[in-house]
């Protein structure tokens, strides 16, 4: 009900971790409370900007940390890109968001695999891409 709000952004950082718990059937099942908080936010403050914020902050934590792979993103992208397009006021703003993190997805996926690679060169260039 009207108490959502009180959840966002303390509970982003624990629905994250659940998410992305690699079972295909609970993140298709989770990653849906994700729009649902964005949608929360919205009807309350017109923007999505603490949800933003707390899931960019720990998605990087949480992949630096070993969480998340390639079907986590492609997973994240396919079901919140169709929430956000049925939505008359976030398909904009959602699909934007989206992508966003999308990309700083494959940027934090890739520097960790790469801080493994003994070229400092290949390294350096991860660390631009993810800045």
């Amino acid at each position: 009900g009207q108490h959502k709000i009180k959840f966002i952004p303390e509970m982003v950082g624990p629905i994250l971790e659940m998410t992305l718990i690699p079972e295909t059937e609970l993140r298709k099942a989770t990653i849906p409370i994700f729009f649902d908080m964005m949608q929360c936010e919205f009807h309350s403050t017109r923007s999505f900007q603490m949800f933003e914020n707390e899931i960019i902050t720990k998605l990087d934590h949480e992949v630096e940390g070993g969480r998340g792979d390639e079907q986590y993103k492609v997973l994240f992208d396919k079901i919140l890109l169709e929430h956000c397009r049925k939505h008359k006021y976030l398909a904009k703003s959602g699909e934007t968001f989206v992508k966003l993190v999308v990309r700083l997805m494959e940027r934090l996926l890739d520097y960790r695999t790469i801080m493994h690679d003994e070229n400092k060169e290949n390294r350096m260039s991860c660390t631009v891409n993810v800045l």
